[in-house]
């Protein structure tokens, strides 16, 4: 009997992980508006902006590059659909502290962390399943992906929409309202995603270029998000494509962008931990 116990006590936190991440795609799906909103919107960013500017996009003259702004702009929406469906699902947090369902999780005989995880979990498989249905339009630009290059790209868009969604756990974990929160989306995660060469290229550092373009690539530089957006830019075009266009090399794509999820996963978990109950009463 009490080996028994023992185990349902171990299994019940992956139990508890595992239903509330079930419960986030159920309760994202159910909810059209919020698809559309979460694949639309991108998709529509993609279409207009890449029409829009195509002939203001220019690459070096120097380069070989035939590169389109449809096509430079592509990892970037991948990466905004990532974001937006970070957004979304993280927003269910104020609005389960508002309808008292959080404190009803908070209260369960099970560690704060596996809350934590299955709420992530759950963001992170519905942006992980729009991100990959947009990535089947990479067949409007003739790409051949190997099947081991697909591999590895949805493996680096988890690792991504991973970091991004417990940033927006970490974010929306104080927040009391929706609209505080699309305040701090707009201040913080939109800036970050325009500083990450999803939208123009980081600019290189050369003799002949200004002080603030020195401070604007400094800034895109240290932005994780350029990493993400850069090593989906990697695995999508070969190194002629990308001359003119400072990338990173993959390796480092990959080591900062794991980096940067295990710090924002470590981080939700921490700031969960560290809420009581009648913080949230």
């Amino acid at each position: 009997m009490n080996d028994v116990g023992m185990g349902d006590r171990i299994g019940s936190p992956w139990l508890a992980a595992k239903s509330l991440c079930w419960r986030e795609i159920v309760r994202f799906f159910r909810q059209r508006n919020r698809v559309i909103g979460a694949l639309g919107q991108p998709i529509l960013f993609w279409l207009l902006f890449g029409t829009g500017l195509a002939r203001s996009f220019r690459m070096s003259p120097n380069t070989e590059s035939g590169q389109s702004f449809l096509e430079y702009y592509f990892p970037g929406t991948l990466v905004l659909i990532l974001l937006f469906t970070a957004i979304f699902a993280t927003i269910s947090i104020i609005e389960d502290r508002r309808e008292g369902f959080l404190q009803s999780v908070l209260v369960a005989p099970v560690p704060r962390w596996s809350m934590v995880l299955g709420k992530v979990m759950g963001g992170v498989l519905v942006a992980l399943s729009q991100g990959v249905v947009f990535l089947l339009l990479a067949a409007c630009f003739q790409l051949t992906l190997a099947v081991q290059t697909f591999v590895l790209l949805v493996l680096l868009l988890f690792v991504a929409a991973l970091a991004l969604t417990s940033l927006g756990f970490v974010l929306a974990w104080r927040m009391e309202s929706t609209q505080g929160f699309h305040a701090i989306m707009n201040l913080l995660l939109m800036p970050m995603w325009l500083l990450s060469g999803a939208f123009f290229p980081v600019p290189p550092l050369d003799e002949t270029i200004a002080w603030n373009q020195v401070v604007l690539h400094w800034c895109m530089r240290i932005n994780p998000v350029t990493y993400c957006v850069a090593g989906v830019r990697r695995l999508l075009y070969d190194d002629i494509t990308l001359q003119g266009i400072w990338t990173p090399h993959l390796e480092t794509c990959w080591l900062v962008t794991g980096c940067f999820a295990g710090i924002m996963l470590a981080s939700a978990c921490w700031i969960a931990g560290k809420r009581t109950t009648g913080d949230l009463l």
